[in-house]
This record gives C-alpha cells, structure tokens and sequence, in this order.
C-alpha cells in the first residue's frame, strides 16, 4: 500500500508539469523526470525482492507497462523535435539561396553583407538537445542510407572520373529524383556541378554549386562549394561577385584546405 501510494503522489507531481509544458523541450524534461521515477518504483517493486520489498507481480508489471508506454511517448517527441527542425534548417536555407540569387541580379547588392538568414519562424535554431542516456536512441556514424544510394553515386563519381560528364551528369540528376534528401546529397550536388562544368555549362554547374552550400553550409563540402561558386561566377564574367565570394571561405572556413583554392582563385581574377 505504501508502494502504491508512492507510485500515485510520484504521478501527481510529475503529471501536472507535462500538461502546462508549451514547447517539446518541456515535454521532453518532463518524460525524463517521470522515466526517473519509474524506473526508481520499478526497482523497488521487483518481485524478486532485490529491491528490498517483496510484491505480488501485478505492480511490477503495471510500472513495466507504464515505463514501456513512456519510453513510446519520448520517442515520439523526438521523432516531431527532429522534424521541426529539418523543415525550419530547410526553409531557412532556402530563403538564403533567394537572398543569394536575388542579390546577383540587383546592381550594387553585396553579397558578403548578406549574413546568415534569420532562422524560419524568428530566432534561431537551436542545437539540438541532449537526451537522457537511459532514452537516447541508438547513434550512427551517418544516417540509414536507402538500398543502392552508395552504389549510384559510386557509379556516377566513376563516370565523373572516366570524363564521361554527360553520362556522369545525368547519373547524379537520376540519383536526386530517386533519393530526395538523401544524406549523399552534398556529394551529389559537388559532383552534379563538376559534370555540368565539364560539359561548358558553368551556368548552372554555379547553381549546383550554389545549392551545394546554401543547402549545407556546415557540411565538409561546403567550403569547396563557396570556392566553385566563386570560380563560377568568375567564369561568367561576375568578376566583383567572384572575389566577394571567393573572400568569404576564408572567413567562413578558415582552417578548411579550400582557403588556398579561394586564394589562388582571386589571384588569378585579380582581386584586391
């Protein structure tokens, strides 16, 4: 009886907070505290008695299904947290990319004032958080990839380097209808802009790249990006705006080994 009534004050004081919570990171608090209080109440009630009190089975397993039921619950927080902010990282890197463009096309726009956006919705966004050791899901070294993700690109990359680059081109265009945001994607999109430059067409080989690094400016690609975007718009004649860009790796990225490619990329353009 005094389990139970433990097991029922433990509820009433956690309960009300999750109620009253007003962001997932409340939630998420919330389920951590309660997670804490079952597994305390389910150790305590273990039929085996190592808890110290011996008890039908009936309460164990009531605190099982409730422990089982609130591991459910975090994960679907978890599941709604990554997904807000996948759409908010999205947006935001969309609205740069219009910054971006809209800049290149209006006279006397710099595009080394334009900044980082303003995160989708205000504010910025923020790290993801660190969940509870008992609670966090298993971590890989890179997210799942679909069956056959590796092998197009290898295949894509090896006609890259055989010269093939409208064969290499029209693999890494097939590669992104058939896996839309995949993880590869970065790599695609370097490769995507090296095929079409092979081919003369700088063009959009720069909007390859473009998407390249507004789309993942904190990738390891990203610096090599801003550099073949800025050699891009060089070629096009965009000299001002090469050497704009060109300058902002260094600053962006100034450990990144791209900072010499940029270098020596505003050398040849002569820029100041």
């Amino acid at each position: 009886m005094r389990i139970q009534a433990a097991l029922i004050a433990g509820l009433i004081g956690i309960l009300p907070m999750s109620s009253g919570a007003e962001t997932l990171g409340d939630i998420r608090r919330d389920l951590a505290s309660l997670m804490d209080e079952v597994a305390s109440l389910k150790a305590e009630l273990d039929p085996s008695g190592a808890g110290g009190v011996a008890v039908s089975g009936a309460g164990y397993d009531r605190a099982v299904a409730i422990e089982a039921e609130l591991q459910r619950l975090t994960g679907l927080t978890e599941e709604m947290d990554f997904r807000i902010r996948q759409v908010v990282k999205d947006g935001t890197n969309r609205i740069g990319d219009l910054e971006f463009r809209i800049c290149e096309l209006e006279p006397g726009c710099d595009i080394g004032n334009l900044g980082n956006p303003t995160a989708l919705g205000g504010g910025s966004v923020p790290a993801a958080p660190s969940t509870p050791a008992a609670t966090r899901p298993p971590q890989t070294d890179r997210p799942q990839l679909a069956v056959g993700e590796e092998t197009d690109l290898r295949r894509a990359q090896e006609a890259l380097a055989n010269g093939d680059f409208r064969g290499a081109a029209d693999q890494f265009t097939a590669f992104r209808q058939t896996y839309p945001g995949s993880p590869l994607e970065p790599e695609v999109l370097m490769g995507l802009g090296a095929a079409l430059e092979g081919q003369g067409d700088v063009r959009e080989a720069a909007r390859a790249y473009l998407d390249a690094f507004s789309g993942y400016p904190d990738h390891e690609v990203a610096p090599a990006a801003l550099t073949k975007l800025g050699a891009s718009l060089g070629a096009l004649g965009k000299v001002a705006e090469a050497c704009v860009t060109l300058g902002e790796v260094g600053g962006r990225y100034p450990d990144a080994p791209a900072v010499s490619d940029a270098q020596a990329e505003m050398a040849r353009f002569g820029c100041s």
